[in-house]
């Protein structure tokens, strides 16, 4: 998939480098479920379940020209039979790179890619409660909150609320036709 900045492709073994070091970064993981001390090691086999998995789909964000990664998305809960998909991680790991609009032009590209291409009824994605540019995003682009999901996920040996917002398919029609 390709946009003015970006070229989303599916994630391949050697990006499993790139994940690991951004993934112990603290400004990468503050808002997700990823406990500290990820290594090298836990990515990898990480990658190679989900890639067996047909529920769960990886892609890598890379910036034009070039091709440099920058990023990783990764959709989970492919579900066919109720048409529906979550995006369960979406993020632009280097802070130099955050706030020119990449994570919203990957974000549009996903919901392309989930309503016009699997042709989903239904695109689901949470956030930490803390994490206000991920709402702020994410409701600019038309998600609307479902609520709070209490104790969703873990970090660190510590349970999280989520927030769970959702996009159904006419509201995305909606949306990129006026």
């Amino acid at each position: 998939m390709e946009s003015k900045n970006i070229i989303l492709r599916e994630t391949v073994f050697d990006d499993c480098r790139y994940f690991a070091e951004w993934e112990c970064r603290p400004e990468v993981t503050e808002f997700f479920t990823m406990d500290e001390g990820r290594n090298y090691e836990d990515i990898v086999t990480e990658f190679v379940k989900y890639n067996m998995d047909p529920t769960r789909k990886q892609f890598t964000i890379t910036l034009k020209p070039g091709e440099k990664p920058i990023g990783r998305v990764y959709l989970s809960r492919i579900n066919r039979a109720e048409d529906s998909l979550d995006i369960t991680r979406i993020y632009i790991a280097d802070p130099e790179n955050r706030h020119k609009g990449y994570g919203e032009e990957v974000l549009r590209m996903i919901l392309q890619y989930a309503f016009i291409d699997l042709h989903m009824e239904r695109v689901t994605i949470d956030h930490f409660e803390k994490n206000k540019v991920a709402a702020t995003l994410y409701e600019s682009i038309g998600f609307k909150n479902e609520g709070l999901m209490r104790n969703a996920g873990k970090k660190d040996g510590k349970y999280v609320n989520l927030q769970l917002k959702s996009m159904l398919r006419a509201e995305y029609y909606d949306k990129i036709h006026k």
